[in-house]
Parts: C-alpha cells; structure tokens; sequence
C-alpha cells in the first residue's frame, strides 16, 4: 500500500506540473480578451465613427510577444518557479494597472510570462548571472534583461541590518540609491533606466538566497522600499516578494516594507501595496515602518 500511495502521489504531481503550462496559456489569452474588450466598451462610449471600434480592437489585439508566449507554454514541459496561486496575485494588480512599469529582479522560465501579461508596458528583468542572460536572451531575444552585480552576501544578513540603522545615508529620510556607496544595502552600479524609471510593480524573485555566500535579497528588499517611498506619481507601489517565508526575507521583509502594508500572502509570495513618503503621517523618520 505504501509504496502505491507514493506512485499515485508522484503521478498527481506530474498531472500538475503538467497543468501549469495550460493555466499560464489560458491567463495570457484571459488579459488579451480583458484589453480589448475594456478598449472596445471605452470606445463604444466616447466614439460614434464606425471604422473607430475597429481601430480599437486592433490596437488591443494580440501583441506578438503575447502570441509568443502562448506558443511557449503550449508547447513547453518547464514551468514556472511560481505556482498558479502565486502567479495569480501578481496578475490580478496587471490586469488593473497594465500598461504598466515592471521591475523584476531575476530572470527566468516565467520572463515570457510576466512580459506577455503587461502588454504595451515596459517590464525589465535584472539577473546575478550573465551566462544565464545570454542563455535567456538567445532563445527569447524579445525579452528585456540585464546582467547586474551585489555587493551583498547572504551571511551579513545581521551586519547589514546594523549598519542601516548607524549610517545615515540608509536612513529613510535620507537615502537614495544611484551612487550611494555609504549605505551597503542601496544597489549601486546598476543600469541608467533602472534609477530613471519610476516603477509601478516590483518583483522580488533573485538573487540567490539559500546559501551564506549568495548575494541575498536583502539589497533588493532594501532598495524597493527606497523607490517605493520616493514615488512621485499617483498611487502605491506594488512589492512582490517571493520565498518570504524563509528567514531574511522575512525579517528583512518586516523591516523595510512593512506589515501594515502587506496586503496578500499565498504560498511562498507576500505581495505589499506601499504608499509613497509623501502620503505618509509619520513623525518618525528614522523607520520605514
């Protein structure tokens, strides 16, 4: 019997590894229909031209990389790190916010997909390892991604907290990333449009974390509070952390994006809505939370 009931355990596995790729397939195809049918009803609304609703509909059809991505998955037995719980957080903010700013750190089976749901937006990818992104890049050249350095380790996970709170270029009021070499947690060194852009959603999934000398997401953490709170346009910024359970992402996690502002837990992702510091009643401004 034990050993039947390990069978019949490791053949539903595979039933839902199998079935991921057809769910991704059928959320990708669900944010085309969402588009055009929003676009085609706005138009229905503001225009009376008769070639106008057309016009619309191909605008909002299909993009290519969308295409490209149902071709993927359809046809791909390697599935996201992300399960379809997972994955459905983060789309349910895209489908309200798309055509949006996307930052993701990590580069990897699920690029396509993230892309292929932010149509007409403008979603980069941020990766430790540059044989990885050739790799990525040869076969989805399509994609956005970039090469960057830590400067972080997993194991300083501690100093790094008690520098932040004694240097004064970390501090909330006061910190900034581009050039900030003083505060060890700023991510320094990194492409022009990541600094330039003001992002709408942020996808915390790399670097490496499970081993002490890996460069941690404790930077990333970090920085994405920074950007967060020094949002000049309207709205939250979205901070989506995956394997937030594990021990420095969560205290790192509590730390600098806050738990009143954590807004969804499933699984291993915690998604936060963080409103910028101006929107902030707080007379404590040597805390992020």
């Amino acid at each position: 019997m034990g050993k039947e009931k390990v069978v019949k355990n490791r053949n539903f596995l595979a039933d839902k590894i199998w079935v991921l790729p057809f769910a991704i397939v059928g959320l990708i195809a669900g944010a085309i229909l969402i588009s055009s049918f929003i676009k085609a009803a706005d138009d229905h609304l503001l225009c009376s031209q008769g070639n106008s609703r057309s016009q619309a509909v191909d605008e909002y059809s299909a993009t290519p990389i969308q295409l490209e991505a149902i071709r993927h998955y359809a046809t791909s037995r390697i599935v996201p790190q992300q399960n379809f719980d997972e994955i459905s957080v983060t789309f349910d903010v895209l489908k309200k916010r798309a055509p949006c700013n996307f930052l993701v750190f990590g580069l990897g089976y699920d690029s396509i997909m993230w892309t292929a749901l932010n149509p007409r937006g403008y979603t980069i990818f941020l990766e430790e390892d540059p044989k990885w992104v050739q790799k990525v890049l040869k076969d989805a050249p399509f994609l956005h991604a970039h090469a960057v350095q830590y400067r972080t380790q997993l194991q300083q996970a501690d100093d790094l907290l008690s520098h932040y709170r004694s240097e004064p270029s970390c501090s909330p009021s006061k910190a900034y990333l581009r050039g900030n070499e003083n505060c060890k947690l700023a991510l320094t060194g990194f492409p022009d449009e990541f600094y330039d852009m003001e992002w709408d959603l942020i996808m915390i999934d790399a670097p490496r974390g499970f081993f002490a000398e890996g460069p941690g997401r404790m930077a990333p953490i970090f920085s994405a509070a920074v950007m967060a709170r020094n949002r000049k346009g309207s709205g939250v910024t979205h901070v989506f952390l995956h394997d937030a359970t594990r021990t420095v992402e969560k205290a790192f996690a509590s730390e600098f994006l806050c738990r009143k502002y954590l807004v969804h837990k499933v699984g291993r992702l915690w998604h936060f809505e963080i409103p910028s510091a101006a929107n902030i009643n707080s007379d404590d401004d040597d805390q992020f939370c």
